[in-house]
């Protein structure tokens, strides 16, 4: 069953998002769920609940790592401690370089991978790995300018070009 993406539908599907954000995706959203196969009530639903849990209602697209000492020691224990923490501490970019480097295909910290692949879209793509993943896919040039992502119709073809590439229309059913 296919389900038309409205203005009304959108609010009830993602109901803490604002009207100006709502609409500043909804053309995207209804240009990309068919494309991408999204379209049954209960993809839709998976789709909306988990946007709406990675962009905070659509409020952001792009990984705040604005981050304290102590939620650094909660959200990344493996990457810092009391020795190193007060280096870090609500520096952004430092953190995500440190939390994000040699990984999903990032380099080392010094690098800047980290912070240039941050979390982005509406479905928050993560890592090197995935940006080119998600550039060679979908033809958003998204390796040479990552924030890209965070634009409207960016922000919903990479989410939902992440969605399909990670089965989750089977997993939503």
């Amino acid at each position: 069953m296919k389900t038309e993406i409205t203005k009304e539908l959108l609010k009830k599907m993602v109901p803490n998002s604002t009207e100006l954000n709502r609409q500043k995706y909804l053309p995207h959203l209804q240009k990309y769920l068919l494309e991408y196969g999204i379209v049954s009530d209960k993809q839709l639903a998976a789709f909306f609940a988990q946007l709406g849990h990675e962009s905070g209602n659509f409020s952001a697209v792009v990984e705040n790592l604005n981050y304290s000492a102590s939620q650094l020691l909660k959200v990344f224990p493996k990457y810092f401690n009391s020795e190193n923490v007060s280096q870090y501490a609500n520096q952004p970019e430092k953190i995500a370089n440190r939390a994000y480097g040699n990984r999903m295909g990032n380099g080392p910290e010094s690098s800047g991978d980290g912070f240039k692949f941050r979390g982005c879209g509406l479905i928050q793509i993560t890592g090197k790995d995935n940006y080119t993943a998600c550039a060679k896919a979908t033809g958003i040039n998204c390796i040479n300018n990552p924030d890209l992502l965070a634009q409207p119709e960016w922000a919903v073809k990479s989410a939902c070009w992440f969605w399909k590439k990670a089965n989750l229309n089977k997993i939503a059913g």
